[in-house]
């Protein structure tokens, strides 16, 4: 039993209907900058009457800010003002290349350069309080990268199964040899080898997590709001990860802040022999695994997902 409000998946879809889509739109503000190379950015935020504090969220790949709909309700129950926005490329913002469902980016520095766009104009004048970042997968790279080069913005960080590696589904050296390949032959930033178009897998196939309900609601969402739609990587976006999970590495023992890393003992997306490694190194860093949990344990079945923000709600407010 949490000591937290929390929603359960028990009346999940009741209180999906009936309470947070309601909040989502009376309470919650939304809004569009333009971030560098002149892309729109996307974002939301709650302002909280009492608020302990401010929680900025950063997602994860194929993301939008309209899948954490429930994260953000409950981060507000617990008396917490919350923004979050969509990084480019994906959810709500601008894309960049002429199939909007390739993933791309051109450096992970223009992921960092729109957050600390969005910080700026939008989070710091807003809230009173030094606020605290939450970040999922690919945003805790993103994230990483932000208090490494930031470290006076954030008071604490919390990081659910952050992109330190990729999980490559081939040996290491022969997915660099493919990536090398593919960049060699393919100059029209197309997808990676196998990669496609926005594909919802069904429930029983997915590799995300054990919620059925949970996944569903993200799968109604985006069939609702099929902009938000994206589909596999390019090889440049992949080239630009790799950068950045290196730097991640070779930066780990001079991280500034406190941070919570929480891993998903079962997860089939990122790489947890890697995050291991990087989070070891990592300064002022706590390693919290929630065994059995897939790669979403933000939108995982509650047995995961309730230990899971506990612990980071526990560390934010400690």
């Amino acid at each position: 039993m949490s000591q937290y409000v929390l929603c359960s998946e028990t009346d999940l879809e009741s209180v999906y209907a009936n309470v947070i889509q309601p909040f989502w739109q009376n309470s919650v503000k939304s809004g569009i900058f333009t971030g560098i190379d002149k892309v729109d950015i996307a974002y939301a935020f709650v302002l909280h009457p009492n608020a302990l504090g401010t929680i900025v969220i950063s997602t994860g790949r194929i993301e939008s800010l309209i899948k954490y709909k429930e994260v953000v309700y409950d981060l507000y129950q617990n008396g917490y003002s919350v923004f979050i926005h969509d990084h480019r490329g994906q959810g709500l913002s601008g894309r960049m290349l002429g199939n909007p469902q390739i993933g791309y980016v051109a450096s992970f520095n223009d992921y960092v350069a729109d957050f600390k766009q969005f910080m700026d104009e939008v989070v710091l004048k807003k809230s009173h309080h030094k606020p605290n970042l939450l970040c999922h997968s690919m945003g805790g790279a993103i994230g990483a990268l932000m208090v490494w080069r930031y470290p006076e913005l954030f008071g604490k960080v919390a990081f659910s199964a952050p992109m330190f590696g990729i999980r490559p589904p081939l040996p290491t050296w022969f997915a660099k040899f493919l990536l090398r390949l593919h960049l060699t032959v393919n100059t029209n930033d197309g997808y990676f080898f196998s990669q496609k178009n926005y594909d919802p897998v069904p429930f029983c196939s997915n590799e995300l997590t054990h919620s059925e309900i949970r996944y569903q609601i993200f799968r109604q969402e985006y069939q609702n709001a099929p902009q938000v739609q994206l589909g596999g990587v390019s090889g440049h976006w992949l080239k630009a990860a790799t950068i950045a999970m290196e730097e991640i590495e070779h930066n780990a023992p001079s991280f500034p802040i406190a941070a919570l890393v929480i891993q998903a003992g079962a997860d089939q997306i990122v790489d947890n022999k890697r995050q291991s490694r990087v989070v070891a190194k990592m300064a002022r860093t706590r390693l919290l695994v929630i065994d059995g949990s897939h790669h979403e344990l933000l939108a995982e079945q509650d047995k995961y997902r309730v230990p899971c923000l506990s612990a980071i709600l526990d560390f934010l407010k400690g």
